[in-house]
Protein backbone atom coordinates (compact mmCIF):
# COMPACT_ATOMS: atom_id res chain seq x y z
CA UNK A 1 0.00 0.00 0.00
CA UNK A 2 1.21 3.64 -0.96
CA UNK A 3 0.63 7.02 0.82
CA UNK A 4 -0.11 7.91 -2.85
CA UNK A 5 -2.95 5.51 -3.76
CA UNK A 6 -6.80 6.04 -3.45
CA UNK A 7 -7.21 2.88 -1.02
CA UNK A 8 -4.75 4.61 1.31
CA UNK A 9 -5.92 8.18 1.35
CA UNK A 10 -9.79 7.39 0.88
CA UNK A 11 -9.90 4.17 3.36
CA UNK A 12 -6.94 3.94 5.57
CA UNK A 13 -6.26 7.25 6.08
CA UNK A 14 -9.18 8.43 7.48
CA UNK A 15 -10.25 5.58 8.94
CA UNK A 16 -7.47 5.18 11.32
CA UNK A 17 -7.17 8.95 12.42
CA UNK A 18 -11.28 8.45 12.79
CA UNK A 19 -10.23 5.29 15.58
CA UNK A 20 -6.91 6.87 16.78
CA UNK A 21 -8.79 10.37 17.96
CA UNK A 22 -11.72 8.35 19.21
CA UNK A 23 -9.68 6.36 21.62
CA UNK A 24 -8.90 7.58 24.95
CA UNK A 25 -5.23 5.79 26.17
CA UNK A 26 -2.17 6.40 24.99
CA UNK A 27 -1.45 2.62 25.24
CA UNK A 28 -5.22 1.76 23.15
CA UNK A 29 -3.40 4.42 20.17
CA UNK A 30 -0.05 2.28 20.25
CA UNK A 31 -2.01 -0.82 20.06
CA UNK A 32 -4.13 0.71 17.36
CA UNK A 33 -0.77 2.07 15.43
CA UNK A 34 0.51 -1.57 15.60
CA UNK A 35 -2.20 -3.38 14.53
CA UNK A 36 -2.93 -0.87 11.68
CA UNK A 37 1.23 -0.76 10.94
CA UNK A 38 1.58 -4.40 10.99
CA UNK A 39 -1.55 -4.16 8.28
CA UNK A 40 -0.29 -1.38 5.92
CA UNK A 41 2.66 -3.72 6.08
CA UNK A 42 1.31 -6.63 4.77
CA UNK A 43 -0.77 -5.22 2.36
CA UNK A 44 1.34 -5.91 -0.44
CA UNK A 45 3.41 -9.32 0.78
CA UNK A 46 2.24 -10.68 3.93
CA UNK A 47 4.79 -13.55 3.88
CA UNK A 48 7.86 -10.42 4.63
CA UNK A 49 5.38 -9.91 7.97
CA UNK A 50 7.60 -12.25 10.44
CA UNK A 51 10.71 -10.54 9.10
CA UNK A 52 9.97 -7.10 10.15
CA UNK A 53 8.75 -8.84 13.55
CA UNK A 54 11.78 -10.52 14.10
CA UNK A 55 13.78 -7.49 13.72
CA UNK A 56 11.74 -6.07 16.33
CA UNK A 57 12.62 -8.44 18.61
CA UNK A 58 16.14 -8.93 17.56
CA UNK A 59 16.43 -5.03 18.58
CA UNK A 60 13.91 -5.24 21.53
CA UNK A 61 16.11 -8.65 22.79
CA UNK A 62 19.76 -6.75 21.92
CA UNK A 63 18.78 -3.62 23.42
CA UNK A 64 18.04 -5.14 26.43
CA UNK A 65 20.90 -7.36 26.78
CA UNK A 66 23.19 -4.36 26.38
CA UNK A 67 21.49 -2.27 28.52
CA UNK A 68 21.14 -4.61 31.12
CA UNK A 69 25.23 -5.58 31.04
CA UNK A 70 25.87 -1.72 31.20
CA UNK A 71 24.28 -1.17 34.57
CA UNK A 72 26.21 -4.45 35.92
CA UNK A 73 29.03 -2.80 34.62
CA UNK A 74 30.08 -5.46 32.37
CA UNK A 75 31.14 -3.16 29.17
CA UNK A 76 32.63 -6.80 27.30
CA UNK A 77 29.16 -8.53 27.43
CA UNK A 78 27.65 -5.28 26.39
CA UNK A 79 30.02 -5.17 23.64
CA UNK A 80 29.55 -9.05 22.76
CA UNK A 81 25.53 -8.75 22.96
CA UNK A 82 25.98 -5.44 20.51
CA UNK A 83 28.06 -7.34 18.22
CA UNK A 84 25.46 -10.26 17.93
CA UNK A 85 22.56 -7.43 17.65
CA UNK A 86 24.20 -6.15 14.40
CA UNK A 87 25.31 -9.57 13.32
CA UNK A 88 22.04 -11.06 13.16
CA UNK A 89 20.21 -7.60 11.88
CA UNK A 90 22.76 -7.21 9.07
CA UNK A 91 22.44 -10.57 8.47
CA UNK A 92 19.08 -10.25 7.54
CA UNK A 93 19.79 -7.41 5.43
CA UNK A 94 22.69 -9.01 3.68
CA UNK A 95 20.79 -12.10 2.68
CA UNK A 96 17.61 -10.45 1.18
CA UNK A 97 19.48 -7.55 -0.61
CA UNK A 98 22.91 -8.98 -0.78
CA UNK A 99 23.30 -12.39 -1.66
CA UNK A 100 22.19 -12.53 -4.94
CA UNK A 101 24.72 -9.73 -6.16
CA UNK A 102 27.52 -11.24 -3.86
CA UNK A 103 26.93 -14.72 -5.76
CA UNK A 104 26.79 -13.13 -9.30
CA UNK A 105 29.86 -11.69 -8.93
CA UNK A 106 31.41 -14.52 -7.25
CA UNK A 107 30.69 -16.68 -10.40
CA UNK A 108 31.77 -14.13 -12.68
CA UNK A 109 35.47 -13.74 -10.91
CA UNK A 110 36.30 -17.08 -9.71
CA UNK A 111 34.80 -18.56 -12.70
CA UNK A 112 31.69 -20.57 -10.99
CA UNK A 113 28.74 -21.58 -11.87
CA UNK A 114 26.86 -21.44 -8.05
CA UNK A 115 23.16 -20.71 -8.48
CA UNK A 116 22.25 -16.97 -8.17
CA UNK A 117 19.43 -16.64 -5.01
CA UNK A 118 16.70 -14.73 -6.58
CA UNK A 119 14.99 -13.63 -3.14
CA UNK A 120 12.42 -10.93 -3.79
CA UNK A 121 13.69 -7.64 -1.52
CA UNK A 122 11.16 -7.22 1.75
CA UNK A 123 9.98 -3.32 1.34
CA UNK A 124 11.71 -0.79 3.21
CA UNK A 125 14.25 -3.54 4.58
CA UNK A 126 17.09 -1.15 4.37
CA UNK A 127 15.37 1.85 6.29
CA UNK A 128 13.94 -0.53 9.43
CA UNK A 129 16.87 -2.33 9.86
CA UNK A 130 18.77 1.09 10.25
CA UNK A 131 16.50 2.12 12.34
CA UNK A 132 16.80 -0.91 15.23
CA UNK A 133 20.49 -0.56 14.66
CA UNK A 134 20.66 2.79 15.85
CA UNK A 135 18.50 2.07 18.70
CA UNK A 136 20.59 -0.88 20.00
CA UNK A 137 23.61 1.28 19.61
CA UNK A 138 22.48 4.90 21.43
CA UNK A 139 21.46 1.67 24.31
CA UNK A 140 24.97 0.62 23.99
CA UNK A 141 26.50 4.67 24.17
CA UNK A 142 24.25 4.91 26.89
CA UNK A 143 22.30 7.79 24.78
CA UNK A 144 18.67 5.97 25.43
CA UNK A 145 17.69 3.51 28.16
CA UNK A 146 16.64 -0.05 27.10
CA UNK A 147 12.64 -0.62 26.58
CA UNK A 148 11.68 -2.86 28.26
CA UNK A 149 8.81 -3.78 26.91
CA UNK A 150 8.38 -5.18 23.25
CA UNK A 151 4.97 -3.71 22.19
CA UNK A 152 6.55 0.30 22.86
CA UNK A 153 10.17 -1.11 20.14
CA UNK A 154 7.38 -2.91 17.83
CA UNK A 155 5.83 0.65 17.57
CA UNK A 156 9.06 2.41 17.39
CA UNK A 157 9.90 0.34 14.40
CA UNK A 158 6.33 -0.76 12.42
CA UNK A 159 4.84 3.07 12.77
CA UNK A 160 3.51 2.92 9.14
CA UNK A 161 4.48 6.88 7.93
CA UNK A 162 8.48 6.03 8.16
CA UNK A 163 8.02 2.48 7.42
CA UNK A 164 8.99 2.13 4.19
CA UNK A 165 10.71 5.19 2.68
CA UNK A 166 11.59 6.74 5.70
CA UNK A 167 13.05 8.91 7.43
CA UNK A 168 14.89 6.70 9.76
CA UNK A 169 13.64 7.57 12.83
CA UNK A 170 16.08 7.61 15.69
CA UNK A 171 14.71 6.10 19.21
CA UNK A 172 16.38 9.22 21.23
CA UNK A 173 14.06 11.17 18.66
CA UNK A 174 10.59 9.63 20.08
CA UNK A 175 11.29 7.95 23.24
CA UNK A 176 9.47 10.10 25.47
CA UNK A 177 6.72 10.59 22.97
CA UNK A 178 5.96 6.50 22.26
CA UNK A 179 4.75 7.12 25.98
CA UNK A 180 3.68 10.64 27.16
CA UNK A 181 2.49 12.09 23.75
CA UNK A 182 -0.16 14.62 23.30
CA UNK A 183 -1.45 15.80 20.01
CA UNK A 184 -3.05 19.11 20.05
CA UNK A 185 -5.18 21.12 17.25
CA UNK A 186 -2.62 22.92 16.16
CA UNK A 187 -0.46 19.45 15.75
CA UNK A 188 -3.69 17.92 13.82
CA UNK A 189 -3.97 20.95 10.99
CA UNK A 190 0.07 21.52 10.70
CA UNK A 191 0.24 18.12 10.60
CA UNK A 192 -2.34 17.49 8.03
CA UNK A 193 -1.31 20.61 5.58
CA UNK A 194 1.98 18.71 5.41
CA UNK A 195 0.84 15.65 4.68
CA UNK A 196 -1.45 17.19 1.13
CA UNK A 197 1.97 19.20 0.79
CA UNK A 198 3.80 16.03 0.41
CA UNK A 199 1.10 14.19 -1.44
CA UNK A 200 0.52 16.92 -4.04
CA UNK A 201 4.57 16.71 -4.24
CA UNK A 202 4.45 13.06 -5.37
CA UNK A 203 1.39 13.08 -7.15
CA UNK A 204 1.56 16.58 -9.30
CA UNK A 205 5.14 16.78 -9.91
CA UNK A 206 7.25 13.69 -9.34
CA UNK A 207 4.64 11.57 -11.25
CA UNK A 208 4.85 13.52 -13.94
CA UNK A 209 8.66 13.73 -13.92
CA UNK A 210 8.98 10.09 -13.72
CA UNK A 211 6.69 9.24 -16.89
CA UNK A 212 9.03 11.29 -19.28
CA UNK A 213 12.45 10.18 -17.37
CA UNK A 214 11.23 6.67 -17.16
CA UNK A 215 9.86 6.97 -21.39
CA UNK A 216 13.50 8.36 -21.88
CA UNK A 217 15.63 5.84 -19.51
CA UNK A 218 13.83 3.31 -21.54
CA UNK A 219 15.56 3.86 -24.97
CA UNK A 220 19.21 3.43 -25.91
CA UNK A 221 20.89 6.36 -25.20
CA UNK A 222 22.13 6.65 -29.01
CA UNK A 223 18.74 7.41 -29.92
CA UNK A 224 18.51 10.02 -27.55
CA UNK A 225 20.92 12.67 -28.20
CA UNK A 226 21.81 15.41 -26.16
CA UNK A 227 18.34 16.89 -26.40
CA UNK A 228 15.95 14.14 -24.89
CA UNK A 229 18.78 12.58 -22.58
CA UNK A 230 18.92 15.94 -20.87
CA UNK A 231 15.21 16.48 -20.61
CA UNK A 232 15.65 12.61 -19.09
CA UNK A 233 18.25 13.45 -16.68
CA UNK A 234 16.63 16.58 -15.36
CA UNK A 235 13.21 14.70 -15.27
CA UNK A 236 14.78 12.42 -13.19
CA UNK A 237 16.48 15.17 -10.94
CA UNK A 238 13.06 16.58 -10.15
CA UNK A 239 11.08 13.20 -9.53
CA UNK A 240 13.56 11.88 -7.09
CA UNK A 241 13.63 14.83 -4.82
CA UNK A 242 9.87 15.62 -4.99
CA UNK A 243 9.31 11.64 -4.53
CA UNK A 244 11.35 11.03 -1.76
CA UNK A 245 11.08 14.56 -0.39
CA UNK A 246 7.08 14.44 -0.66
CA UNK A 247 7.28 10.89 1.26
CA UNK A 248 9.16 12.53 4.07
CA UNK A 249 6.73 15.20 4.31
CA UNK A 250 3.63 12.31 4.47
CA UNK A 251 5.67 10.77 7.15
CA UNK A 252 6.52 13.40 9.30
CA UNK A 253 2.58 15.01 8.69
CA UNK A 254 1.24 11.90 9.62
CA UNK A 255 3.50 11.35 12.47
CA UNK A 256 2.69 14.87 13.50
CA UNK A 257 -1.06 13.90 13.87
CA UNK A 258 -0.56 11.66 16.02
CA UNK A 259 1.74 13.77 18.14
CA UNK A 260 5.42 12.47 16.87
CA UNK A 261 7.60 14.86 16.06
CA UNK A 262 10.06 13.55 13.10
CA UNK A 263 13.26 14.99 12.60
CA UNK A 264 13.37 17.40 9.20
CA UNK A 265 14.71 14.95 6.09
CA UNK A 266 15.38 17.76 3.32
CA UNK A 267 16.87 20.91 3.33
CA UNK A 268 16.11 22.47 0.10
CA UNK A 269 19.17 20.44 -1.16
CA UNK A 270 18.94 21.97 -4.86
CA UNK A 271 20.44 25.11 -3.77
CA UNK A 272 23.39 23.96 -2.19
CA UNK A 273 27.29 25.77 -2.87
CA UNK A 274 28.85 22.26 -2.77
CA UNK A 275 28.66 18.74 -2.43
CA UNK A 276 29.54 18.93 0.88
CA UNK A 277 26.55 21.22 1.56
CA UNK A 278 24.31 18.75 -0.45
CA UNK A 279 24.76 16.26 1.34
CA UNK A 280 23.95 17.97 4.76
CA UNK A 281 20.19 19.00 3.18
CA UNK A 282 19.58 15.69 1.27
CA UNK A 283 17.91 12.79 3.11
CA UNK A 284 19.31 14.02 6.76
CA UNK A 285 18.43 11.25 8.42
CA UNK A 286 20.11 8.42 6.18
CA UNK A 287 23.45 10.72 5.84
CA UNK A 288 23.61 11.02 9.85
CA UNK A 289 23.24 7.45 10.48
CA UNK A 290 26.35 6.33 8.81
CA UNK A 291 28.02 9.75 10.24
CA UNK A 292 27.13 9.05 13.52
CA UNK A 293 27.78 4.90 13.62
CA UNK A 294 30.06 4.70 11.00
CA UNK A 295 31.97 7.69 9.84
CA UNK A 296 32.87 9.01 13.01
CA UNK A 297 33.82 5.43 14.75
CA UNK A 298 36.42 4.68 12.38
CA UNK A 299 37.81 8.40 13.07
CA UNK A 300 36.10 10.77 11.23
CA UNK A 301 38.41 13.42 10.28
CA UNK A 302 40.28 13.20 13.76
CA UNK A 303 43.15 11.17 11.94
CA UNK A 304 46.01 11.07 9.55
CA UNK A 305 44.52 12.14 6.20
CA UNK A 306 45.54 8.70 4.58
CA UNK A 307 42.91 7.74 7.15
CA UNK A 308 40.55 10.19 6.28
CA UNK A 309 40.56 9.67 2.65
CA UNK A 310 40.10 5.84 3.79
CA UNK A 311 37.20 6.56 6.14
CA UNK A 312 35.44 8.51 3.46
CA UNK A 313 36.25 5.36 0.97
CA UNK A 314 34.51 3.05 3.42
CA UNK A 315 31.46 5.15 4.04
CA UNK A 316 30.58 6.19 0.58
CA UNK A 317 31.26 2.99 -0.86
CA UNK A 318 28.39 1.96 2.41
CA UNK A 319 26.22 4.40 1.26
CA UNK A 320 26.06 3.79 -2.27
CA UNK A 321 25.50 0.18 -1.48
CA UNK A 322 22.85 0.84 0.51
CA UNK A 323 20.55 2.06 -1.86
CA UNK A 324 21.17 -1.13 -3.82
CA UNK A 325 23.11 -4.37 -4.88
CA UNK A 326 24.15 -2.79 -8.41
CA UNK A 327 27.64 -1.60 -9.49
CA UNK A 328 25.91 1.44 -10.55
CA UNK A 329 25.57 2.15 -6.94
CA UNK A 330 28.85 1.38 -6.12
CA UNK A 331 30.22 4.22 -8.60
CA UNK A 332 27.65 6.59 -7.33
CA UNK A 333 28.92 6.09 -4.03
CA UNK A 334 32.52 6.44 -5.09
CA UNK A 335 31.89 9.57 -7.13
CA UNK A 336 30.56 11.22 -4.46
CA UNK A 337 33.23 10.09 -1.99
CA UNK A 338 35.96 11.56 -4.39
CA UNK A 339 34.15 14.76 -5.23
CA UNK A 340 33.94 15.26 -1.23
CA UNK A 341 37.57 14.55 -0.84
CA UNK A 342 38.48 16.94 -3.91
CA UNK A 343 36.76 19.71 -2.63
CA UNK A 344 38.20 19.27 1.18
CA UNK A 345 41.56 19.18 -0.63
CA UNK A 346 41.83 21.00 -3.52
CA UNK A 347 39.07 23.33 -4.76
CA UNK A 348 36.06 23.83 -1.92
CA UNK A 349 37.51 27.18 -0.05
CA UNK A 350 38.34 28.95 -3.59
CA UNK A 351 34.60 27.51 -4.86
CA UNK A 352 32.83 29.03 -2.10
CA UNK A 353 34.22 33.01 -2.80
CA UNK A 354 31.78 32.07 -6.24
CA UNK A 355 28.36 32.87 -5.57
CA UNK A 356 26.57 31.80 -8.65
CA UNK A 357 29.29 29.15 -10.25
CA UNK A 358 29.42 27.22 -6.72
CA UNK A 359 25.61 26.54 -7.20
CA UNK A 360 25.88 25.95 -10.80
CA UNK A 361 28.79 23.31 -10.38
CA UNK A 362 26.69 21.90 -7.49
CA UNK A 363 23.48 21.29 -9.62
CA UNK A 364 25.76 19.87 -12.86
CA UNK A 365 27.36 17.21 -9.99
CA UNK A 366 24.38 16.23 -8.64
CA UNK A 367 22.52 16.32 -12.26
CA UNK A 368 25.28 13.25 -12.93
CA UNK A 369 25.28 11.70 -10.25
CA UNK A 370 21.47 10.94 -10.55
CA UNK A 371 21.97 9.31 -14.35
CA UNK A 372 24.08 7.28 -12.56
CA UNK A 373 21.74 6.43 -9.79
CA UNK A 374 19.00 5.66 -12.18
CA UNK A 375 20.69 3.65 -14.98
CA UNK A 376 20.43 -0.11 -14.96
CA UNK A 377 24.14 -0.77 -16.09
CA UNK A 378 27.31 0.55 -15.85
CA UNK A 379 27.56 1.36 -19.31
CA UNK A 380 24.42 2.29 -19.88
CA UNK A 381 25.32 5.24 -17.49
CA UNK A 382 28.65 5.75 -19.51
CA UNK A 383 26.45 5.83 -22.63
CA UNK A 384 24.03 8.28 -20.92
CA UNK A 385 25.92 10.58 -20.06
CA UNK A 386 27.91 10.59 -23.55
CA UNK A 387 24.73 11.42 -24.99
CA UNK A 388 24.11 14.44 -22.71
CA UNK A 389 27.54 15.80 -23.73
CA UNK A 390 27.22 15.39 -27.12
CA UNK A 391 28.57 12.48 -27.93
CA UNK A 392 25.24 11.12 -30.81
CA UNK A 393 24.43 14.90 -31.32
CA UNK A 394 20.48 14.70 -32.01
CA UNK A 395 20.32 11.03 -31.61
CA UNK A 396 21.46 8.37 -34.45
CA UNK A 397 19.31 5.54 -36.37
CA UNK A 398 14.85 5.35 -37.34
CA UNK A 399 14.12 6.74 -33.33
CA UNK A 400 14.33 10.56 -33.44
CA UNK A 401 14.21 12.35 -30.04
CA UNK A 402 10.85 14.31 -31.42
CA UNK A 403 9.74 10.59 -31.42
CA UNK A 404 10.95 10.25 -27.57
CA UNK A 405 9.65 12.83 -26.34
CA UNK A 406 6.44 11.94 -27.71
CA UNK A 407 6.32 9.20 -26.46
CA UNK A 408 7.61 9.48 -22.90
CA UNK A 409 4.55 11.81 -22.14
CA UNK A 410 6.85 15.01 -22.67
CA UNK A 411 4.18 17.20 -22.86
CA UNK A 412 2.42 20.82 -21.50
CA UNK A 413 1.77 19.03 -18.02
CA UNK A 414 5.17 17.43 -17.17
CA UNK A 415 6.21 21.01 -18.25
CA UNK A 416 4.41 22.87 -15.82
CA UNK A 417 4.63 19.81 -13.31
CA UNK A 418 9.00 20.87 -14.46
CA UNK A 419 8.35 24.40 -13.85
CA UNK A 420 7.04 23.51 -10.66
CA UNK A 421 9.16 21.47 -9.42
CA UNK A 422 12.01 24.08 -10.25
CA UNK A 423 10.43 27.43 -8.60
CA UNK A 424 9.71 25.16 -5.14
CA UNK A 425 13.58 23.19 -5.45
CA UNK A 426 14.35 26.92 -4.97
CA UNK A 427 13.69 27.07 -0.85
CA UNK A 428 10.59 29.30 -1.84
CA UNK A 429 8.33 27.63 0.60
CA UNK A 430 10.39 27.97 3.49
CA UNK A 431 10.84 32.24 2.79
CA UNK A 432 7.25 32.49 2.66
CA UNK A 433 6.85 30.31 6.03
CA UNK A 434 9.19 32.39 7.58
CA UNK A 435 7.71 35.57 6.68
CA UNK A 436 4.56 34.80 7.58
CA UNK A 437 5.35 34.07 10.56
CA UNK A 438 6.29 37.65 11.25
CA UNK A 439 3.11 38.88 9.99
CA UNK A 440 0.64 40.98 12.53
CA UNK A 441 -2.43 38.51 13.52
CA UNK A 442 -4.57 40.23 10.86
CA UNK A 443 -1.84 39.13 7.96
CA UNK A 444 -1.09 35.95 9.45
CA UNK A 445 -4.86 35.01 9.35
CA UNK A 446 -5.47 36.36 5.82
CA UNK A 447 -1.84 33.96 4.95
CA UNK A 448 -3.49 31.25 6.98
CA UNK A 449 -6.54 31.35 5.10
CA UNK A 450 -5.02 31.50 0.79
CA UNK A 451 -3.08 28.33 2.70
CA UNK A 452 -5.76 26.56 3.59
CA UNK A 453 -7.39 26.87 0.44
CA UNK A 454 -4.32 26.22 -1.20
CA UNK A 455 -4.25 22.70 0.89
CA UNK A 456 -7.51 21.85 -0.29
CA UNK A 457 -7.32 22.74 -3.85
CA UNK A 458 -3.63 20.00 -3.77
CA UNK A 459 -5.32 17.47 -2.34
CA UNK A 460 -8.49 17.56 -4.60
CA UNK A 461 -5.62 17.64 -7.68
CA UNK A 462 -4.05 14.22 -5.79
CA UNK A 463 -7.13 12.67 -5.70
CA UNK A 464 -8.59 13.28 -9.23
CA UNK A 465 -4.53 12.19 -10.47
CA UNK A 466 -4.56 9.43 -8.59
CA UNK A 467 -8.21 7.83 -9.32
CA UNK A 468 -7.75 8.53 -12.82
CA UNK A 469 -5.14 6.15 -12.82
CA UNK A 470 -2.19 8.29 -13.89
CA UNK A 471 1.00 6.85 -13.49
CA UNK A 472 2.38 6.34 -9.94
CA UNK A 473 5.82 4.42 -9.48
CA UNK A 474 7.16 3.53 -6.03
CA UNK A 475 11.01 4.12 -6.51
CA UNK A 476 11.39 2.68 -3.17
CA UNK A 477 11.79 -1.09 -4.06
CA UNK A 478 15.19 -1.14 -4.53
CA UNK A 479 15.85 0.42 -0.91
Amino acid sequence: MLFSSVIFVCAFFPLFFALYYLLPKRSLRNALLLVFSLIFYAWGRVVYLPLILLASLVGWGGGLAVGTFRDREKPGAARASLIVSVALLLGMLGVFKYAGFFVENLNLIAGLELPVPALELPIGISFYTFQILSYVADVYRGEVKAQKNPGIVMVYLCAFPQLIAGPVVRYRTVEEELTGREVSRDDVYAGLRRFVAGLGKKVLIANLAAAAADGIFGYEPSSCGVIASWIGALAYTIQIYFDFSGYSDMAIGMGRMMGFHYLENFNDPYTAVSVTDFWRRWHISMSSFFRDYVYIPMGGNRVSKPRWVFNIAVVWILTGLWHGAAWTFVLWGVYYGLLLVLEKLLWGKRLSEIPVLNRVYTLLIVVIGWVVFRSESLSYAMEMLRAMFGGYGLGQGTVTWSMILERSSVNGLFLLAMLAGIVLSTGISRRIAERSAALAPKGRAVFESAACVCSVLVFLLSVVSLAAGSYNPFIYFRF
